[in-house]
């Protein structure tokens, strides 16, 4: 069992790694799995970045499950231990964002989390029914007809592609 969320883990974070370092602007990838050791027990954050327009560490920690309140704990141990070993002058405290299967918002709400730098996202299980991209891609379509329309196809400005960014390894 062990073995096989270990490589649902590394399988899971490639993906979300991949994605945010797509994403571009200002995410510097770190490490992956950086280990912590407080008082001899060895501890292992999923991703760490470096975001430079926020000067600031940040971490993501992945769980396979709905959040749990006891996540909370593991991800301000992270962040105090990066604010007080690795945070540099001029730098800003760490973040971190949990990714979980469910939120469960009121727990979040709770829990207040905002102030202590730590959020929490859900990421999607299962893919949304066929019909939803399809009405967005028709939804697109008509919005940039209307814009060609009123301005002309030479004064609408093309969105440019985001750029790809180097990976940073420590």
């Amino acid at each position: 069992m062990r073995a096989l969320r270990s490589r649902i883990d590394s399988a899971l974070l490639r993906e979300i790694e991949s994605f945010l370092l797509e994403l571009g602007v200002g995410f510097a990838f770190v490490e992956r799995q950086k280990r912590i050791t407080l008082d001899g027990d060895d501890y292992y954050l999923d991703l760490l970045f470096y975001h430079r327009l926020l000067r600031r560490l940040v971490v993501i920690e992945l769980k396979i499950g709905d959040f749990k309140a006891a996540d909370v704990g593991q991800m301000e141990l992270y962040l105090r231990w990066l604010d007080r070993h690795e945070r540099q002058k001029g730098e800003e405290k760490p973040i971190g964002l949990i990714l979980c299967a469910g939120k469960k918002r009121e727990t979040v709400e709770v829990l207040e989390l905002e102030p202590r730098g730590i959020h929490v996202a859900e990421y999607l299980t299962e893919l949304p029914p066929r019909e939803l991209p399809e009405q967005r891609l028709h939804e697109a379509v008509i919005r940039a007809r209307r814009l060609i329309e009123q301005h002309g196809a030479e004064e609408v400005p093309a969105k440019p592609a985001p750029a790809r960014r180097k990976r940073v390894v420590k």
